[in-house]
């Protein structure tokens, strides 16, 4: 069997209004994310799965992250399958975070990566 590679992208060649999809759990949320980012927890995508079409109406690219690229790997890999648009964000947050680009938490804590 036959598998397309993976679409992803460097942290750097994700926009600033780019949809950044974050599939981590609640608590690494919590930590720190990137502002705007559409959250929905890997453990819940199929259950939210509309949210992220909706989302990606019109066309808009999904940039799917997690905390290094594992969870959002099979996640990209299951929207490409669906017929969106999406990419893996190599590195995930960790990489985000060590480029130096921004990140938030709901709180106004400092953000860091759990």
């Amino acid at each position: 069997m036959n598998f397309a590679p993976l679409p992803s992208v460097d942290v750097a060649a994700v926009p600033s209004d780019g949809l950044v999809l974050d599939v981590r759990e609640d608590d690494e949320w919590a930590a720190g994310h990137v502002e705007g980012a559409l959250h929905v927890p890997m453990s819940d995508f199929v259950a939210r799965f509309g949210e992220v079409t909706e989302a990606v109406a019109g066309g808009r690219k999904a940039y799917v992250m997690c905390r290094v690229g594992g969870r959002s790997a099979q996640v990209t890999q299951y929207l490409v399958q669906q017929g969106l648009d999406a990419v893996n964000v190599d590195g995930g947050m960790l990489a985000w975070d060590g480029a130096g680009r921004p990140m938030v938490t709901d709180n106004g804590t400092a953000a860091f990566v759990l």
